[in-house]
């Protein structure tokens, strides 16, 4: 076989798998666009009176115009007891939203270490049905949450679709990883967040209030997430099931090749078997290792270190705090539409993440990481800086949505979707699994850390907030510059062999096997 061939059924495959992570990022971006109708709904169910409910967030009933602002923007220091009263609605207000928009990543958290162990219990396509229950689950509480106490059912509708979003974001990223050939594995492997940021900008074009963001229809908006539940569960029935799983985990070779067959539309398989041949040989020879193994071995700690640090980067570069409240961000700006603006956001979001596509296979994993991670640092100084001169010079909100728009463009160009598969080329078959749990584990954390936070530190910091991001991201891309090697092109052995370099340790682990698929140093 001389060139891996893009075949009918893989393509079929892999974007019936990327439906999954298309309700990953339309779970994300949903809440963000019909915040102030949200927001408004609450304060009625909870009998907030109708002056307080405008002091609240300055919210005009019937208008389509006014969105509340970021916190700082107001000075809310009470001088009676009726202010001290709108104060602690304003609190209740706030901290039910950061719950509305958090709890998701509280679910993400929760099932992102059972994504792996599901993908093994009941295999891949199995397992992608099961986790649609909860998807459905999750879009009927949020699609009758206008029928009850809307902020209960929309927090825990949010909660168990989190609890779906974290189970994907371990099975998708493994099955494609698991069905694409070798050559295509790293091209294949960002559909995964190409998905995710389609569902972003699909989530905020239907949120717009003339379509489904308005008063009346925001909880159809919400529940919406139902139809590619339903719609991947039916088209998962005729997918092949992963031909990795089949011969390594169940030992069916039979099924394997038939599977690999409709994958690669050949007969002749003989290079996959005996590369999972080879694989499956060293996997028995190689114990499962748990997630303690994966942080006192020392021939895996380097690796599992970097590949945290990879995840807390990609959340912690203040990406997130653009999705989940860029419509505040854009009004604070001053630009008069943020809500178009924020979908423009969604746009470019994806543009880029389609060229990554293109490049990663070319110009390599830690290159375009550390291109991603200079490019993100300067536009956040340029964000800042034109939120803090804004009152005086009035095209700074030009700057700081320029900014914006470039920030989301170096991100989609490394940050984003490299550390899903990076981390998994880092590790062999036996610590992979821990490995990638840990690593989900991370990313969710690190995810509700920034949308439970962004409001009160965007309260506290004002428009310097993202300085805060920029410092960050500087120390996230020198780490990233003295620490991470090149995994593009590369065997287990040679990802070993770069991990001992960058690390100053000449000496090879002591087993064979660690020597050749996963490699670290003896030192951090």
């Amino acid at each position: 076989m001389t060139k891996d061939k893009v075949t009918g059924t893989l393509v079929f495959a892999v974007i019936t798998a990327a439906l999954g992570s298309f309700q990953f990022g339309y779970d994300i971006g949903v809440i963000n666009a019909p915040q102030e109708v949200i927001i408004s709904h609450y304060e009625y169910v909870l009998g907030i009176p109708l002056e307080d409910r405008k002091a609240i967030n300055n919210y005009t009933i019937n208008s389509t115009n006014d969105l509340p602002t970021i916190p700082y923007l107001r000075d809310s220091t009470p001088t009676s007891l009726a202010e001290e009263e709108t104060t602690t609605s304003t609190s209740l207000i706030t901290m039910l939203w950061s719950l509305s928009v958090s709890s998701f990543a509280v679910g993400g958290m929760i099932a992102s270490f059972f994504g792996g162990w599901l993908g093994d219990q009941l295999g891949r396509i199995k397992a992608m049905l099961v986790a649609n229950v909860l998807s459905l689950a999750g879009a009927l509480l949020m699609g009758f949450s206008k029928l009850g106490p809307s902020h209960i059912l929309i927090i825990s509708g949010r909660s168990i679709s989190g609890l779906y979003c974290g189970l994907i974001s371990g099975l998708v990223p493994m099955y494609i990883g698991e069905i694409a050939p070798t050559t295509l594995r790293g091209a294949l492997g960002t559909l995964h967040q190409l998905a995710i940021v389609t569902g972003i900008l699909i989530s905020q074009i239907v949120g717009l209030n003339f379509i489904l963001g308005s008063h009346e229809q925001w909880h159809i908006l919400l529940g919406l997430s139902a139809l590619p539940a339903i719609l991947q569960s039916l088209l998962l029935l005729f997918c092949p099931e992963s031909p990795r799983y089949l011969y390594i985990k169940l030992d069916e070779e039979v099924k394997a090749k038939k599977s690999l067959k409709r994958l690669r539309g050949s007969d002749d398989v003989t290079k996959d078997i005996t590369e999972m041949r080879k694989e499956k040989e060293e996997a028995s020879s190689e114990q499962k290792v748990s997630i303690i193994q994966l942080f006192t071995n020392s021939s895996y700690r380097q690796s599992i270190i970097v590949a945290l640090m990879l995840h807390m980067a990609q959340q912690f570069s203040g990406i997130n705090a653009i999705f989940y409240y860029s419509t505040s961000i854009f009004q604070t700006a001053g630009i008069s539409q943020p809500v178009y603006a924020t979908i423009g956001v969604g746009a470019v979001n994806m543009v880029f993440t389609a060229i990554s596509v293109f490049l990663v296979e070319k110009t390599g994993r830690r290159s375009l990481f550390l291109i991603g991670m200079s490019g993100m640092f300067v536009c956040a100084i340029f964000m800042s800086v034109g939120l803090i001169l804004l009152n005086k010079l009035a095209w700074m909100s030009y700057v700081s949505m320029v900014a914006i728009f470039l920030f989301v463009s170096f991100f989609e160009i490394g940050p984003g979707p490299i550390p899903w598969f990076m981390v998994a080329e880092f590790f062999s078959q036996g610590p992979r699994p821990a490995a990638l749990a840990i690593a989900a584990f991370s990313n969710w954390t690190c995810n509700f850390i920034v949308a439970l936070c962004f409001q009160y530190i965007a309260k506290f910091c004002g428009p310097y907030v993202f300085f805060l991001f920029a410092g960050v991201v500087l120390a996230f891309t020198l780490f990233t510059f003295f620490k991470v090697p090149e995994t593009k092109g590369k065997s287990f052995e040679e990802i070993a062999a770069e991990f001992r370099k960058k690390s100053g340790s000449a000496q090879a682990p002591k087993a064979a096997v660690e020597m050749e698929f996963l490699g670290a140093s003896e030192t951090v």
